[in-house]
């Protein structure tokens, strides 16, 4: 019997647990270490930071899942990992040791690499739903007294998506309220160009975002170093193409949400052979750790090249559908480990993404992530909003039954030919 410690709940660990369930032994142990008692859906938080979701909303209790599925569930952060004795200890001071490791932590927000930067300093977040429901309750004390919005990315940050979607959220909730006269709203991102994304744009993501941040009067600043954070300002340098200084700017803000950079959890950091400067986890093509084979990793936490340099440091999404082809990918490669064969399997990396922006949205498809493509896709429209909305609604249901992938989800992704593992 092996022991298997999938070491975070969120939605790559989840689901990681689910898969591995039916793919290892039955009597080989799984076990899932978390800090929060819930499964909570990330992609929704942009709707919690103007309240139109709450926390209860958007979370789901994992031990009775876990339970019912024959998974061990342990509610208790990680303080420090030692993969040479195989060892986690937890903030409780409680140790545990595995055979195997698939480390799904997600990351750690880099909020204190700028001054006065997140919800500890003079900006919101929606980067967890603690986050985002905080901002959500104080998006209500903003709108009896309205003013100027800021609303982006700072410098490093690599997952761009929530940032245009909390900005166009944000922009229909003002209209709706008929109140968006009084706000100005600039957007601020260290991309080269609105679109980019970290991925060097899909389709004409850039043409697309931009007719409509103009169509919505949301004004931008690309080639943007976030300095530092005031109470009512935020100092920011646009760089030109080579990342000089070219304009310096001070704008006046009364609410504002910019993405942090990600960085490796305390646990992991500084774990030679392990993990980057940054802390995110060093992964073959497996998805295998080369140093400690035992210790697999998916999701944000891992160690991904940017494709291309920029002007000021972009770093690489990892977005829903790319994580969820790691999953399988994992969840086949760690029994062949575990059996003594070498792993095959490689993720497809297919981005299949759905951006709400309230009353509409836009939607893109990019196999795989990085370019070159073999399919390099983007629309938009109304029906993306109603599509993220079912999309919410099945992958809750999802983790609620304790089900990574039905039969019916593998039958429509075959048919659109987007597949999770790369054709061998």
């Amino acid at each position: 019997m092996a022991h298997i410690v999938v070491l975070g709940a969120g939605l790559g660990g989840s689901i990681q647990a689910y898969e591995l369930k039916d793919t290892v032994g039955k009597d080989d142990k799984i076990t899932v270490i978390s800090n929060k008692s819930y499964f909570q859906f990330t992609p929704s938080n942009p709707w919690a930071g103007v309240g139109w979701r709450k926390k209860e909303d958007l979370i789901i209790e994992l031990e009775p899942v876990m339970k019912r599925r024959g998974i061990d569930f342990i509610c208790d952060g990680a303080v420090k990992l030692d993969p040479k004795t195989n060892t986690i200890t937890l903030a409780s001071g409680r140790e545990v040791t595995y055979d195997y490791l698939v480390i799904a932590t997600g990351p750690d927000l880099a909020f204190d690499e700028i001054e006065g930067f997140g919800p500890e300093g003079y900006t919101h977040s929606v980067c967890h739903v603690e986050h985002a429901t905080v901002s959500g309750d104080q998006w209500e004390d903003f709108c009896a007294n309205p003013g100027p919005i800021v609303v982006g990315a700072v410098q490093g940050a690599s997952c761009f998506g929530p940032a245009y979607e909390y900005a166009m959220t944000i922009d229909t909730d003002l209209r709706r309220r008929k109140i968006r006269d009084k706000v100005p709203m600039t957007f601020v991102t260290p991309e080269p160009y609105i679109g980019h994304l970290g991925l060097g744009g899909v389709g004409d993501t850039k043409g697309m975002l931009e007719s409509i941040m103009r169509d919505r009067s949301i004004r931008w600043i690309t080639n943007a170093k976030t300095n530092k954070f005031e109470d009512g300002t935020v100092h920011v340098t646009e760089c030109d193409e080579d990342g000089n200084p070219k304009k310096e700017h001070a704008l006046p803000f009364s609410y504002s949400m910019l993405l942090p950079a990600f960085r490796g959890i305390p646990a992991l950091m500084g774990i030679e052979g392990l993990v980057n400067p940054r802390g995110f986890v060093i992964v073959d093509e497996f998805h295998r750790n080369p140093t400690f084979p035992n210790v697999f990793a998916i999701g944000v936490c891992i160690a991904i090249a940017p494709k291309e340099p920029t002007a000021v440091p972009t770093g690489v999404p990892k977005t829903g559908f790319m994580i969820e082809s790691m999953v399988t990918a994992t969840a086949h490669n760690l029994p062949m480990v575990m059996r003594g064969e070498e792993p095959k399997e490689l993720a497809s990396w297919n981005a299949l993404c759905l951006a709400d922006f309230g009353d509409g949205g836009a939607a893109f498809l990019a196999m795989p992530q990085n370019p070159p493509r073999n399919v390099n896709w983007a629309a938009s429209g109304k029906w993306v909003h109603w599509a993220k909305l079912a999309f919410e609604w099945y992958f809750m249901r999802k983790v609620k039954k304790g089900v990574s992938e039905p039969f019916y989800e593998r039958m429509i992704m075959k048919m659109m030919k987007v597949n999770k593992l790369k054709d061998s």
